[in-house]
């Protein structure tokens, strides 16, 4: 759980380097065996979002994480970066409200980046 905190604290601060809007972080660890957190965050247009992704990417690698899996980049309207523990949900405006997964995990506790 450790190591998913560290991963979660450096996604977050790549995004918010990136200017990312609504940033939420939802721990899922006693609702589901898919990861730990979830981490939503929204940006105004397609360049944003994936500077936002390349962000994460670039921060968590030099950490030494790698993604399992990365999906939805050129499209740039949900892009998900899995990395096993932390799952990392960047989308465009528009998109974000169609999916609403902040409603669909509700079961999910929603915490502060200080409480990670």
């Amino acid at each position: 759980m450790e190591e998913s905190k560290k991963m979660a604290t450096l996604a977050v601060e790549a995004l918010e380097d990136k200017k990312a809007e609504d940033i939420r972080i939802l721990d899922i660890s006693n609702v589901s065996v898919l990861a730990d957190y979830f981490i939503i965050a929204n940006g105004t247009n397609r360049n944003q979002v994936q500077a936002m992704a390349d962000n994460v990417e670039e921060a968590l690698g030099k950490a030494g994480f790698v993604p399992k899996q990365i999906e939805g980049y050129q499209s740039a309207n949900w892009i998900l970066m899995d990395y096993k523990d932390i799952i990392v949900h960047v989308f465009s405006e528009e998109d974000r409200g169609f999916y609403d997964l902040e409603r669909i995990w509700r079961d999910g506790k929603e915490i502060t980046k200080d409480e990670l």
